[in-house]
């Protein structure tokens, strides 16, 4: 789990991903969900699917603007959270209680 972009973005490069859950805010003075967006765009880091989850609706659309415009075909990109029955099923495969 990565706790900053620059942490994501590395986690993207030395790593495929299945999916990722993005989040725009990562505190205040801090990059931002849409600088992973740009710099996934500009390197080709994606993983195979995408998450947006964010309160800040301009942060949203600005990562999906990104990413839709610039992912591969095979990239799978949601305009919203992780669904909670998928949320589940990653944590039981993780060794979860």
């Amino acid at each position: 789990m990565a706790r900053s972009v620059d942490e994501c973005l590395e986690l993207l490069r030395l790593m495929e991903v299945d999916i990722l859950s993005l989040d725009y805010d990562m505190g205040p003075g801090e990059k931002t969900g849409s600088d992973v967006a740009a710099a996934m765009a500009r390197e080709g880091l994606y993983a195979r699917e995408i998450y947006l989850h964010t309160s800040s609706m301009y942060g949203k659309k600005s990562m999906y603007e990104i990413l839709y415009q610039n992912k591969p075909e095979h990239v799978i990109l949601h305009n919203g959270p992780i669904p909670f029955d998928l949320l589940d099923e990653i944590e039981r495969k993780a060794g979860g209680c």
